[in-house]
């Protein structure tokens, strides 16, 4: 009872945003009655007031057990992650045979490429020509809008295609209840293809009248100071202390602008087919089953918590396809043990 009021506690402050005054209130008022009956107990150990104690410590010991080995894997996770130079230097091929169909690898690292993923490429020969790290975060709110859902970032080069998104949910929100999880995904990845496109060719043409203007403005300066120069005397480059810059007529510009615009449509074009052809392909939902094992020169009391207390709750818990829904035919479980 006494966790649950403090649990209460932060949610009020924290979810809730209640007044101080009412999280006094509520607090002051649950502490009494609890504290009441925590002293009738203390009183009555020997009469059998021992029982709820003993059951109220075996419970705070299985909750920290449980939070110390989630705690140590997610902690080994973010220390063993891999380096973007070792994903570059494999090339756009990642070293291996790029098959048709989209990877959805599941992870709980919200940035960075895990290490079952490493692993997976070194002990398989082929990867999928997709691959999109899928992150399921829930956040201290009470639902997240469906326009603000995804965060969709994209991994390495274009040539790659390789993607991030962050799925983010509130705390009354179900993952597992959200059947069109996969069709939003891909809709969120090819919106940011678009957007990424636009921005491509924003940034260049806003490059362009940027540097038209400085160059109008450095060329009225020239002509005011002076002012018997005539436009024919005029060199075609702005000189400066530090460099030279060419200048750019307008038309030429323009010419370049609308050049790289239509590039810009083009591989947007592209690589929206290319993603609805790898999706056509087939989807496989990549999991990982990590079993976490404490290490040799550990002490007694972690190898009997991590080795047989954790691994017994990891064993009932429910699977990582269960809470993400993933469908079985097309689920991939990738093994690998962590030692902590």
């Amino acid at each position: 009872m006494l966790v649950t009021t403090l649990l209460m506690t932060l949610i009020m402050i924290l979810v809730w945003r209640c007044h101080w005054i009412l999280v006094l209130l509520f607090t002051g008022l649950s502490l009494v009655v609890e504290c009441t009956y925590f002293s009738a107990v203390l009183f009555k150990v020997d009469q059998g007031g021992w029982v709820p104690l003993v059951i109220a410590a075996a419970f705070l010991l299985i909750m920290y057990v449980w939070h110390y080995g989630q705690v140590k894997r997610y902690e080994f996770e973010m220390h063993s992650k891999v380096s973007m130079a070792w994903i570059l230097g494999l090339g756009p091929s990642l070293g291996l045979v790029r098959v048709p169909g989209i990877g959805l690898v599941y992870t709980e690292l919200a940035s960075g490429v895990p290490r079952i993923f490493s692993h997976f490429i070194t002990n398989l020969p082929a990867i999928h020509s997709v691959v999109v790290f899928v992150c399921v975060k829930y956040l201290p709110v009470y639902t997240v809008p469906e326009e603000e859902r995804f965060l969709v970032k994209r991994i390495g080069p274009k040539n790659f295609h390789m993607f991030r998104c962050v799925a983010r949910y509130g705390h009354k929100d179900l993952h597992k209840k959200d059947d069109d999880f996969e069709k939003k995904l891909f809709d969120n990845l090819s919106l940011f293809v678009r957007l990424e496109s636009m921005m491509e060719g924003c940034s260049v043409s806003d490059d362009y009248s940027l540097y038209g203007q400085q160059t109008e403005q450095s060329r009225d300066g020239l002509l005011n100071n002076n002012g018997n120069t005539t436009s024919s005397n005029i060199d075609n480059t702005i000189s400066s202390v530090d460099s030279i810059v060419p200048v750019r007529s307008p038309m030429h510009a323009n010419f370049t602008v609308r050049s790289s615009g239509q590039v810009s449509r083009q591989t947007e074009t592209d690589e929206l087919e290319f993603l609805n052809s790898c999706r056509d392909a087939g989807v496989v939902h990549i999991l990982g089953n990590t079993v976490v094992r404490a290490r040799r020169d550990a002490r007694f009391y972690k190898k009997l918590a991590i080795d047989y207390v954790y691994a017994f709750l990891r064993k009932i818990c429910r699977e990582n396809s269960v809470i993400f829904n993933v469908p079985h035919e097309s689920l991939l479980n990738v093994g690998q043990i962590f030692y902590v």
